[in-house]
């Protein structure tokens, strides 16, 4: 099996995990947790933080981020609490003038609900999917931020590198972009969220379906401590990811802050003895 051939201490910071039979028949693999936990065991994944997957429009999040939560108990997962929120992410005109008069309905994340979350030892962060799933208000953020947790951004092709800086990265919070910001296979996109990492100090790319070796190498090599593996899993099978990073014209020290190091920094729980 894998784990026994690297021997790298394996960090996930980019797992979904569905909390019932209907998640996993509307958003992707039929993967239990306890198939999960394997999975992640054969690619040596030690520890892999988990949020929630797309859950109907109407619906929130609060009953999906509490099962997650509990199916974390007792195995090698950290969950973050998904949230969501009444803000237009896109950059046009007519979207900035939804966003004055918005305001949040009942199954948008309230700031009472990301205070909880970010003071229960559950949780040891936040994930956002602006492009599904809509920005939080700015009191939200700013609960977050007086938390300085960490966040996981889904970007990509509708929530480019340039539209996180201009909503999220004014805060001090870490923010760890999916997938280079250039999901699903975007290059030019994955440069920028690249070229992000020269003007902001608290931002993190993670690995998870990136497939370009040349985009993979540039980060690490250019940012070898703002780097931080990501599974992408159950879409893909850890093996997958991780067998991409290791095949990596890099150092061995490289590969270490890329699987451990960096994820343990950005996310300290997942270090030993870090709950």
């Amino acid at each position: 099996m894998l784990e026994l051939e690297h021997g790298y201490r394996v960090l996930d910071l980019h797992a979904r995990l569905d909390p019932d039979t209907e998640s996993v028949a509307s958003v992707g693999r039929d993967v239990s947790p306890e198939e999960l936990q394997r999975e992640m065991h054969q690619a040596g994944v030690v520890r892999s933080v988990v949020t929630p997957g797309p859950r109907p429009g109407g619906e929130g999040y609060v009953r999906a981020n509490n099962a997650v939560a509990r199916l974390s108990v007792d195995r090698p997962f950290l969950p973050f609490a998904r949230l969501n929120g009444p803000r237009d992410p896109s950059e046009t005109a007519a979207a900035r003038l939804r966003n004055l008069a918005s305001s949040p309905a009942d199954h948008h994340t309230d700031p009472e609900d990301a205070e909880q979350y970010a003071y229960d030892d559950r949780f040891v962060g936040f994930s956002l999917d602006p492009a599904r799933d809509g920005l939080p208000t700015e009191e939200v953020l700013a609960v977050i931020d007086d938390a300085s947790a960490p966040v996981q951004v889904a970007a990509g092709d509708r929530f480019p590198p340039d539209s996180v800086a201009e909503t999220l990265l004014s805060y001090d919070f870490p923010v760890i972009l999916s997938s280079f910001g250039g999901f699903p296979l975007d290059r030019s996109l994955m440069h920028d969220g690249i070229d992000l990492l020269d003007e902001h100090d608290e931002v993190y790319l993670d690995t998870a379906f990136v497939r370009y070796r040349d985009l993979l190498e540039r980060g690490v090599l250019e940012h070898p401590d703002r780097i931080v593996f990501g599974s992408g899993a159950p879409d893909t099978h850890p093996d997958v990811g991780v067998m991409e990073v290791l095949t990596l014209d890099v150092s061995e020290d490289h590969l270490r802050r890329t699987f451990s190091k960096n994820p343990a920094r950005v996310v300290s729980e997942l270090a030993p003895g870090g709950g």
